[in-house]
C-alpha cells in the first residue's frame, strides 16, 4: 500500500528587514571596500601613528638578538609585561646560546612556568639554542629563511627579530593587536596573519614595515583597547566609527 503523502510544511515569511538594520547593512557593504583604502587615507593612517608615537620600541626588553628571540618565543600566548619579568633570571642562568643549548629542561620549565605553555616552550628554546650553536656558531642568522628552520620560530618571530634587532624590512610584523586594528582601520578584511600581512606590505611603504606594526601595537594597548576603545582620543580615520 502506498504511504499517504507528507503534507508541505508551511513556511513563514521572513520577517522585513526594518530601516535600522537596512541602514546598517548598506554601511557593512560600504566598509568592504575600504580593504582597498586610497593611498591618502593609508598615508594619514601612518602620519597619525607616527604623530602619536614617535619614539616606538618592542617593548620586550632585550640587549641583543639573542634575547630578542628568547623573548619573542616566550612571548605567545602571554605579555610582553609577564615576559620582561622571567627573562631577567633566564638570562642570567643562560646568558648566551650555548650556554642555553646546555641547559637542563625542567630547571629552564621552572624559570620560565608562569609564562603558560611552559613544556613546550622549553623544548622549542632548547632546540633553537642548540641548533644556533651547531650552524650558525652561537649567533641568530640574518635572513628569514634561516629563522624559520630554528624550533618555535614562525614567521611573526621571524619579522620581529630581523626588524628590531637589525633593521630589517623582511615583513610587517602581525600579532594580536594588528590583526583587530588592521580590520577596524579598514586596511584588511582577513583573519588570517599571513594574508594580512601580504595586504598590508602590499599598502604601506617599506621602510613603515618595522615600525608600523610597532605603533599598532601600541595603539591597540594605549587607546584602541578591546572592548573599551578611547575613540574620543583617537585621531586616525576609521571605519568603525559610522554610526546610525
Amino acid at each position: 500500500m502506498a504511504k499517504p503523502k507528507k503534507k508541505p510544511v508551511a513556511r513563514k515569511p521572513a520577517a522585513a528587514m526594518s530601516p535600522r538594520a537596512a541602514a546598517r547593512t548598506k554601511i557593512a557593504k560600504k566598509d568592504i571596500k575600504a580593504v582597498r583604502p586610497a593611498p591618502a587615507r593609508v598615508a594619514k593612517i601612518v602620519e597619525g601613528l607616527r604623530s602619536l608615537y614617535p619614539d616606538v620600541r618592542c617593548e620586550l626588553d632585550h640587549q641583543n638578538a639573542f634575547q630578542l628571540i628568547v623573548a619573542t618565543i616566550l612571548s605567545a600566548q602571554s605579555t610582553d609585561v609577564r615576559i620582561n619579568m622571567v627573562t631577567p633570571e633566564l638570562f642570567r642562568r643562560w646568558p648566551d646560546a650555548a650556554a642555553l643549548a646546555g641547559a637542563d629542561q625542567s630547571e629552564l620549565e621552572q624559570v620560565i612556568h608562569s609564562t603558560g605553555f611552559f613544556r613546550n616552550k622549553a623544548k622549542n628554546l632548547l632546540g633553537m639554542a642548540r641548533r644556533l650553536v651547531e650552524h650558525h656558531d652561537g649567533e641568530v642568522p640574518q635572513t628569514m629563511v634561516e629563522l624559520l628552520a630554528l624550533p618555535g620560530v614562525a614567521r611573526k618571530t621571524a619579522n620581529v627579530v630581523l626588524g628590531t634587532a637589525f633593521g630589517i624590512p623582511s615583513g610587517v610584523v602581525v600579532d594580536t593587536h594588528v590583526m583587530r586594528l588592521s580590520n577596524l582601520l579598514g586596511l584588511t578584511q582577513h583573519k588570517d596573519p599571513v594574508k594580512i600581512e601580504q595586504d598590508l606590505q602590499r599598502i604601506l611603504p617599506r621602510e613603515e614595515w618595522i615600525n608600523f606594526s610597532h605603533r599598532l601595537i601600541w595603539h591597540g594597548r594605549r587607546v584602541c583597547i578591546a572592548n573599551r576603545p578611547k575613540c574620543g582620543s583617537c585621531p586616525l580615520p576609521c571605519p568603525s566609527r559610522i554610526t546610525v
